[in-house]
């Protein structure tokens, strides 16, 4: 019958078979890590070998304790070195899949990726031609009061477009009163007038809201209207700043435009404009051929709007205009639906869209 020492041998020998089988093969780093706390962790198998030592006679010690802590050391010995093998092939597959082929083109820097919508385009283009002339930037609230956007504008009571199908209306408030989306940025006209006396020179770009969807409507917009007020301000005055205007955003040299007789409540005279133009290409081009095409409204300011906004209309007059940003923007750059504007496409930003550092400028260009 065999001893003690012997059946210790064995088991030893038995146990590092296993291991050193294991230890082999294990295809991955993690693989290793497991056979490592199997053997060699709190409860791992060698582990459980070393506590059997404290039940063993001293004589019984002296032999096991080597053999059981010559293993360790042998399992560690081969954790280490196969461990070394899969760290290579490790390193060997990442850099196989990581490789980069340096004869390639470096892919564009984000900024280079980056694009300007095409309406933040025209907005910085228009601020810039009127900037140069003297105007201020006015702004307003979005969710504007009946009296802003109606009363104070000279729209009688029952107008149409106070109706539901041209407005967006908030529910009534304790007051009965129902806030509304502007449906014009004409409503920082009055708002101007109210905090500043003339002259008064802006330009009001931003958001508007009407019931309509179609393709050159949506129901949210963008518009720049202008005012100036002074006491010697007229008709003469305001086509020269609207020619200038269209010259300079079109980037032509002259442009001719017509003027004909409309009605808007806060103006009297009230005129839309028609701007020279060619429709026989693909796209409209402005200051050239024989066709005509409307571009905008305008007129004198009403009288009952300078007093609504707190100006004396026999000291004071004015006029204004206002003019479709998202219309001017499909004229200008050849977009021919509106609704391509909301869509969040990254093909089409990436097509009509500006780099970042293309800022418009009287000097530069503005659309560069």
């Amino acid at each position: 019958m065999p001893d003690q020492d012997e059946l210790d041998q064995d088991e030893i020998l038995k146990l590092s078979r296993e291991v050193e089988a294991a230890i082999a093969g294990a295809a991955s780093l993690e693989e290793l890590e497991k056979a490592r706390v199997a053997a060699l962790g709190k409860k791992g198998s060698v582990s459980a070998m070393l506590a059997t030592l404290g039940r063993m006679s001293p004589e019984q010690r002296k032999v096991a304790g080597p053999r059981i802590n010559g293993l360790k050391k042998s399992i560690a010995a081969m954790i280490e070195e196969r461990q070394a093998v899969l760290g290579e092939q490790e390193l060997a597959r990442r850099l196989a899949r990581e490789k980069v082929d340096v004869t390639l083109p470096l892919p564009p820097a984000p900024l280079a990726r980056g694009r300007i919508h095409p309406i933040s385009q025209v907005i910085d283009e228009i601020t810039a031609i009127f900037s140069d002339m003297g105007f201020s930037i006015a702004e307003g609230p979005d969710i504007e009061t009946d009296h802003y956007n109606f009363t104070a504008l000279n729209f009688p009571e029952g107008h149409p477009a106070r109706e539901m199908h041209d407005t967006f209306f908030f529910n009534p408030d304790e007051k009965g009163e129902r806030r509304l989306l502007r449906t014009h940025t004409s409503p920082v006209q009055i708002r101007t007038m109210e905090s500043q006396r003339p002259p008064i020179r802006i330009i009001i770009p931003g958001r508007t809201y009407r019931c309509d969807s179609d393709q050159t409507h949506t129901p949210m917009f963008h518009q720049v209207e202008g005012l100036v007020i002074d006491k010697s301000s007229h008709i003469g005055q305001m086509r020269w700043v609207l020619e200038e205007f269209l010259k300079a955003f079109f980037e032509v040299d002259d442009v001719s435009t017509r003027f004909r007789p409309h009605f808007f409540p806060f103006t009297e005279p009230s005129m839309e404009v028609d701007v020279q133009c060619d429709r026989s290409a693909s796209e409209v081009r402005i200051g050239q051929g024989n066709d005509w095409m409307e571009i905008l409204g305008c007129g004198m300011v009403h009288p009952n709007v300078l007093r609504n906004g707190g100006l004396d209309p026999d000291v004071y007059q004015g006029f204004a205009w206002g003019i479709g940003i998202d219309r001017l923007a499909m004229l200008k750059y050849g977009m021919p639906d509106l609704r391509a504007f909301f869509d969040a496409d990254r093909r089409w930003l990436d097509h009509y869209g500006f780099r970042p550092l293309d800022i418009p400028t009287l000097f530069g260009g503005l659309g560069s």
